[in-house]
């Protein structure tokens, strides 16, 4: 069977929800930002249910033309359209007494939402090109990270096919909200990533579950999961550590440990002077064009950012110094910036 972990209380709910449902017959919608998991959940729900044993068919409405979408999902008969050289069933004939998981189902026609919904109604379709009528018998699960009651108010998704899907309803949270679920997920796909690549990675460090707890993931748990399979392949050693991942998971730290904290003046000049040397490519001439500093200023406030802090320090040499500092940027600007 499938198992999903759900440490944290709004991914345990969403099980709780999963399991409750999965025993039942009904229609299922599974809301959720791209990669938070809802495909797995899916999964799950179907291993649960009395259907188990029995196909689990699924298609990705968003990754097939709208014409060879509802081909795929219905099937077609000989001669159907050009190239149709022998009939096919549909993905629907091959879910018959097991499920069907419809990823992205917005992007569906309105005529195929129209067939769609006569499937759930009367358990009854034609192929393509064909009439006779074929019986089927598959529950539905159906994922989507669009908002569809948004589609249905813009007339782009039918209103009766959203409330014949929408009989339940689980949102799977996104990943930076499933703080105690990370670092179990972060195990688990190094272990399976060791095991795929030949490595002998089996764990993460310390400080590298802090760098992934401290990063908001806007990809979820797919991101998750890629940056610790690259991890597992630069990995030397029986454990990921810090340096094994990514920069952007450093930069990110720092950006929002920059957020959480009230910055000093001098640190929002020294940060503006890092981004602006940043976006020049180190050319310290433009960047000072760009500070509206001269070049020798710029050299001065660079000698003093590479400076060790000093700790707590009396107040007063340091503000005389800011105050040094901000006359002599001032008298360093050009007459035409006056």
């Amino acid at each position: 069977m499938t198992e999903i972990v759900a440490l944290s209380e709004v991914m345990r709910e969403a099980v709780a929800l999963a399991e409750r449902v999965a025993t039942t017959d009904a229609n299922v919608l599974v809301t959720g930002e791209s990669g938070a998991g809802k495909d797995a959940l899916a999964v799950f729900i179907h291993s649960r249910s009395p259907r188990a044993l029995q196909p689990l068919v699924k298609i990705d409405c968003a990754t097939l033309p709208a014409d060879l979408l509802e081909a795929e999902l219905f099937g077609y008969e000989r001669g159907a359209f050009t190239g149709a050289a022998e009939a096919k069933p549909g993905r629907l004939e091959a879910a018959h007494r097991g499920t069907l998981v419809l990823n992205e189902i917005a992007h569906l026609t309105l005529d195929a939402q129209a067939k769609l919904l006569r499937v759930i109604e009367n358990r009854e379709f034609e192929r393509l090109g064909g009439r006779a009528t074929i019986e089927v018998d598959a529950r539905l699960i159906v994922l989507a990270n669009a908002d569809l009651k948004d589609a249905v108010e813009r007339r782009a998704f039918r209103g009766d096919l959203f409330y014949r899907l929408n009989v339940v309803q689980i949102l799977v949270p996104p990943l930076r909200d499933r703080g105690k679920d990370l670092a179990v997920l972060a195990g688990s796909f190094a272990r399976a990533y060791a095991t795929r690549h030949g490595r002998a990675v089996r764990k993460l460090s310390a400080e590298a579950i802090q760098l992934l707890s401290a990063y908001d993931f806007p990809g979820n748990v797919r991101e998750l999961a890629n940056i610790i399979e690259r991890a597992v392949i630069v990995s030397a050693g029986d454990q990921i550590t810090s340096a094994d991942l990514p920069d952007t998971l450093r930069t990110a730290a720092r950006q929002r440990e920059r957020k959480q904290q009230q910055p000093t003046l001098a640190k929002v000049e020294d940060d503006y002077i890092r981004e602006t040397l940043l976006a020049t490519k180190g050319n310290k001439a433009e960047a000072a064009r760009i500070l509206g500093i001269s070049r020798k200023n710029l050299y001065e406030r660079l000698a003093r950012m590479e400076k060790p802090e000093a700790g707590d320090q009396t107040s007063e040499v340091g503000e005389k110094s800011e105050v040094t500092n901000a006359d002599n940027i001032e008298n360093e600007r050009p007459t035409s910036d006056r």
